[in-house]
C-alpha cells in the first residue's frame, strides 16, 4: 500500500486517519482532515509491555501531523484518562497548538502540563462543555455528554462540508451514573436524522453480550463487604475512577469508616474532582493518611493506586512491603475494585501472590452477580453498541479503540443494524481512510510505528535498540577489552567480564579458555590482513567467542569486544580506554 503522506487531501474528502488505537488498547490518537483543515482527537499514550525493559512509555507517530502542522486547527480530548491524554506533554512540545476538553478534563490535563517547564504558560487550554461547539477553520466540532468510567466524557462530532463524522470516544449506556449526567441519546439520535458520514465507535466490549451493568452496581457489593471487613480495607482502583471513589466514600460514611487517599495521581485526581464537584464528602470522611495512626482498624480504609500491577504504583510497594506510610497486616482485607487490562494480568497475580502472603485476604475478579461485584466495565457491550448503531444511522462505520478480536466483531454487529458490508472499515494504525458523501476506500498508509519514550526524550528510541535490551535481559552479556597497535599485535588484555550470563564458577572455569581462545584469534586475524582494523577485529572476536559460549554452556550472550587501537606517534585516546604514547608502547612490546 503507497505511502501517501505527500499527497494533499482531494477537494470534496474527508480523511480519517488512526495514528494509535487499534490492534491495541491504549495511544488512541485520530487525525479527521480536509483539503483545508486538520483536527486531532484525543492525544494518548500506551503502557509498555514486560519486554519493553527501560520503557516508560508509548507514544503515537506524530510525523504526518508535524508535516502539515500548518492545516492544525486544535486537539479535541473526549475524557481524561491516560490513554486518551498522555500523550499531550510530548506532543504540544513539538506544535504548540490549542486544545479543547470538557472542565474536568481540563483540570487533568493542566496538572499534568505544570510538571513540564518548557510548556508552562505556553499552551492555551479551552473548556468546552457537552452541546457546546466552536469553529476550527471550516470545521464545526461539538461536544456530546457520554457516560463512562470517568467523569465528564464527551463524544465529539466534526462536521465536514462533506458530513458528519462522529467519534465516541469511550462510553457505556449507563441510565443510573453517579453524577446524573446521562448519555445524549437526544443529540446522538438528531445527528442521526440529519445524516452521519461516519461513525467511528469503542470497540472495547464488542465481543461482550447483553449489557455493561451501571456502576451504580458496585456500590451494593462494596457495602456488604464493608460490613464483613472486621479490620482495615485497602481498596485499589483507577484514580481516574471518580465515580468508583465517590462509591466508596459513600459506604464508608455509612458503615463508620474514615478514608485516606494514598499516591500522588490519586490525590491529584481527587483534588480535580472535587473542585468540579465530581467528588463530595458527606461529613469529613476524607481524611489524611497520617491521621488514620491510632484508630481502630474497624475504622479504617484506604484507598490507593496500582489495580494493574504497576511496579511504582501504591498497592505494588505495599506488596513489596516497601510502602513508607504503610505495612500490610494480618487481618486487612484488600479489595481490587478493577480488573486486569490486557497485557497487566501477570503482574496483577504476581502482587496478589504477594500480598496473600503478607496474610491480607484478598477480593479480586467480578462474580456473576451484583452481591459479588467489585468492578464493572466503563465500556458498552454489545446490546449497547447496536443502539448507538441504531440511533445515529452512519453511513460508513469504523470500529475503534480494541484489538482485533473487538474491532472485527464490532463490524459485524454494524452489519446485523444495517450498515452494509462494504462501508465498514476495520482499519489499522497508518491506514488512511478517504471518505466521500458516496463513496469511502482506504488510499494507503502514513508512518505509524510506535515511537517508544525513555524518559522525556521526544524522539523516542528505535526498535533495533528495543531488541538489544531484549537480548541483553534475556541472555545477559559478556564483555572483552584488549589493546592492538595499529599492525594488530597484542598490547594488553584480553580483560573479560560477565554479567547476567554466567555463574560465578562458570565464569572462573571459562575465562581462561576465553581469554586464550581471543589470543589466538588476535595472531589469526593479523597473519590474515596486512593491517586489521579495529571494526574488523570486534566483528570477528565477538562472532567466534559467542560460539565458544554456546558450545561450553549453550547460552547465548550478548558479546561486546572493545578494541583500544594504540599509535606510535604521540598520544592517542583508545576509545574508552587510557591514553598511551608511542614511548610506552615501543616498551611494553
Amino acid at each position: 500500500m503507497d505511502d501517501v503522506s505527500s499527497r494533499a487531501v482531494d477537494t470534496g474528502s474527508v480523511r480519517i486517519i488512526p495514528l494509535g488505537g487499534l490492534g491495541e488498547i491504549g495511544k488512541n490518537m485520530w487525525v479527521v482532515e480536509t483539503d483545508q483543515d486538520m483536527v486531532i482527537l484525543d492525544c494518548g499514550l500506551g503502557f509498555p509491555s514486560e519486554d519493553m525493559h527501560g520503557i516508560d512509555c508509548v507514544l503515537p507517530n506524530y510525523q504526518y501531523v508535524l508535516e502539515r502542522k500548518q492545516k492544525l486547527r486544535g486537539v479535541y480530548i473526549t475524557h481524561g484518562h491516560e490513554d486518551h491524554i498522555g500523550g499531550l506533554p510530548y506532543f504540544l512540545q513539538q506544535i504548540q497548538t490549542p486544545v479543547y476538553a470538557t472542565p474536568f478534563t481540563c483540570g487533568l490535563i493542566e496538572s499534568k502540563l505544570k510538571e513540564v517547564r518548557t510548556l508552562r504558560g505556553l499552551v492555551k487550554l479551552i473548556p468546552l462543555r457537552a452541546r457546546e461547539t466552536v469553529m476550527a477553520g471550516k470545521l464545526k466540532i461539538e461536544f456530546l455528554r457520554v457516560t463512562h468510567s470517568i467523569a465528564d466524557g464527551v463524544a465529539i462530532a466534526v462536521h465536514t462540508p462533506e458530513g458528519v463524522v462522529l467519534y465516541t470516544g469511550d462510553f457505556k449506556l449507563d441510565q443510573t451514573p453517579m453524577d446524573n449526567e446521562t448519555f445524549d441519546y437526544f443529540k446522538f439520535s438528531q445527528l442521526g436524522e440529519s445524516g452521519v458520514l461516519a461513525l467511528m465507535s469503542d470497540s472495547t466490549n464488542a465481543n461482550r453480550e447483553g449489557f455493561t451493568p451501571s456502576e451504580r452496581a458496585v456500590g451494593k457489593s462494596l457495602e456488604i463487604q464493608f460490613s464483613q471487613a472486621e479490620g482495615r480495607i485497602i481498596l485499589s482502583t483507577f484514580a481516574s475512577n471518580v465515580h468508583r471513589i465517590q462509591q466508596v466514600v459513600n459506604v464508608a460514611h455509612r458503615t463508620g469508616r474514615k478514608v485516606a487517599l494514598a499516591g500522588r495521581s490519586m490525590l491529584r485526581v481527587c483534588g480535580e474532582a472535587m473542585k468540579h464537584g465530581y467528588l463530595k464528602d458527606p461529613g469529613g470522611v476524607i481524611v489524611e493518611l497520617d491521621s488514620l495512626r491510632g484508630r481502630d482498624a474497624r475504622e479504617i480504609c484506604i484507598v490507593t493506586t496500582g489495580s494493574q500491577g504497576e511496579p511504582t504504583s501504591g498497592l505494588t510497594r505495599l506488596a513489596n512491603g516497601d510502602h513508607r506510610q504503610i505495612r500490610v497486616e494480618e487481618g486487612d482485607t484488600i479489595i481490587y475494585s478493577a480488573v486486569p487490562i490486557p497485557g497487566n494480568e501477570r503482574m496483577v497475580t504476581r502482587t496478589i501472590n504477594k500480598l496473600l502472603t503478607r496474610g491480607a485476604a484478598v477480593l479480586y475478579e467480578s462474580g456473576r452477580s451484583n452481591a459479588t461485584l467489585q468492578h464493572v466495565s466503563g465500556h458498552a457491550s454489545s446490546e449497547e453498541l447496536k443502539i448507538v448503531l441504531t440511533l445515529t444511522k452512519p453511513k460508513f462505520f469504523v470500529p475503534i479503540h480494541g484489538e482485533m478480536r473487538h474491532l472485527m466483531k464490532h463490524a459485524q454487529l454494524a452489519t446485523a443494524t444495517g450498515v452494509p458490508a462494504k462501508n465498514s472499515f476495520v482499519l489499522e494504525n497508518g491506514m488512511v481512510l478517504e471518505l466521500r458523501k458516496e463513496s469511502g476506500a482506504v488510499v494507503g498508509l502514513v508512518p505509524s510505528e510506535a515511537v517508544l519514550i525513555d524518559g522525556m526524550g521526544l524522539t523516542g528510541i528505535n526498535q533495533d535498540l528495543l531488541k538489544q535490551r531484549q537480548l541483553l535481559a534475556q541472555d545477559g552479556a559478556l564483555a572483552i577489552s584488549l589493546s592492538i597497535d595499529e599492525d594488530g599485535y597484542l598490547l594488553d588484555g584480553p580483560e573479560i567480564a560477565a554479567q547476567g550470563c554466567l555463574f560465578d564458577t562458570e565464569m572462573a572455569a571459562l575465562t581462561p579458555a576465553t581469554r586464550s581462545h581471543v589470543e589466538k584469534l588476535v595472531v589469526q586475524i593479523r597473519e590474515a590482513s596486512c593491517a586489521p582494523n579495529a571494526g574488523q577485529m570486534r566483528r570477528e572476536i565477538s562472532d567466534k567467542v559467542a560460539r565458544l559460549i554456546n558450545d561450553k554452556t549453550r547460552r547465548r550472550p550478548v558479546v561486546m569486544v572493545i578494541v583500544h587501537t594504540v599509535s606510535y606517534e604521540g598520544e592517542t585516546q583508545a576509545p574508552g580506554g587510557a591514553v598511551a604514547t608511542g614511548d610506552e608502547v615501543r616498551s611494553a612490546r
